[in-house]
């Protein structure tokens, strides 16, 4: 007497249609030329670059490119211009993969991550136009932080599907506070940013807020952010949740102690430029990382394997 295997795992292992390896590398590609745009972005500001085109859509009054009197600062602006036109590419093989795919979920989704991309064109030309305007400059960086999640859920889509079966209750209640105490760590993350030192031209304006009192507002948020994340590690734990969900979590904790470091560090010793970039690049890997812990816990590939119907026994 034989009989199939009922290992839960068995229902991951399902055959792929054609294009479908192309899809999730685009849908990674898309990931991480956006998390790559945050950190040059980066790099422009704190290299004091931010007006290193002095104008939008030419980088001069008379040309795209930069004139040798610009120095390294025009080559590092306008290098950041460029790679627009990298994801503009990864954005629309995205679309089309999709399109191939049939599937009107991946296909809203792509369609949503390119639109982002002349959206931040759009952004980064006022940005300039207004003299890096900080508040201006901070919706660039949360725009990004939203093409990531949506990156995020586009792979997530791709790996398992469309019909994913979803969980309820108080666990998924506490995910989703942890998916807002993200954004509110984020979105304060850019007011003390547009508060400091590293203003990407030494002739541009700040927010006029103290750096002080927002850092401290920032770290208050980030407390709650890491004291939420706890709390639901310790739910999953109770629930049952599974393992996808721990690993999104353990990533997401590991993030924020990383970032917590930096960020102390960072305080302490007057903002030196390398610590600032990585903790940009903490910024970026946290937008991923609060996703990831949003789409695990709805959608637990447990869950998945749960609902899966049971194979006969043949005899």
């Amino acid at each position: 007497m034989t009989a199939t295997s009922t290992d839960p795992t068995d229902v991951e292992r399902v055959e792929r249609p054609a294009g479908h390896r192309w899809v999730l590398g685009l849908g990674w590609s898309s990931l991480v030329a956006n998390m790559a745009l945050v950190v040059t972005g980066a790099v422009v500001r704190l290299t004091g670059s931010g007006l290193g085109c002095p104008t939008w859509p030419r980088c001069t009054d008379e040309s795209y490119t930069p004139h040798a009197e610009y120095g390294i600062h025009g080559v590092i602006e306008f290098g950041n211009r460029l790679l627009t036109f990298v994801l503009a590419a990864i954005a629309i093989a995205t679309f089309i993969a999709a399109v191939r795919t049939g599937r009107r979920s991946l296909i809203w989704l792509a369609l949503w991550m390119g639109v982002g991309i002349p959206a931040q064109a759009v952004i980064g030309g006022i940005t300039v136009l207004t003299d890096l305007n900080p508040w201006i400059v901070s919706l660039h960086l949360i725009c990004s932080f939203l093409i990531i999640c949506l990156a995020v859920r586009f792979i997530q889509l791709v790996v398992r599907g469309d019909d994913l079966p979803r969980a309820r209750g108080p666990v998924v209640g506490l995910a989703w506070v942890v998916f807002a105490a993200g954004w509110v760590v984020l979105y304060i993350g850019t007011m003390v940013t547009g508060a400091g030192p590293h203003a990407g031209d030494a002739d541009s304006p700040r927010n006029g807020l103290d750096p002080a009192q927002m850092s401290q507002l920032h770290a208050d948020a980030v407390f709650f952010f890491i004291g939420a994340t706890v709390g639901l590690l310790f739910a999953v734990h109770a629930w049952r949740q599974g393992a996808s969900a721990r690993r999104a979590l353990w990533a997401l904790f590991a993030v924020q102690i990383g970032q917590g470091a930096i960020g102390f560090v960072q305080y302490f010793t007057d903002l030196p430029i390398v610590l600032v970039g990585f903790h940009m690049l903490g910024a970026s890997l946290t937008s991923a990382a609060i996703a990831w812990v949003l789409v695990a816990v709805r959608h637990p590939r447990e869950l998945e394997a749960a609902e899966a119907p049971v194979p006969p026994t043949r005899l």
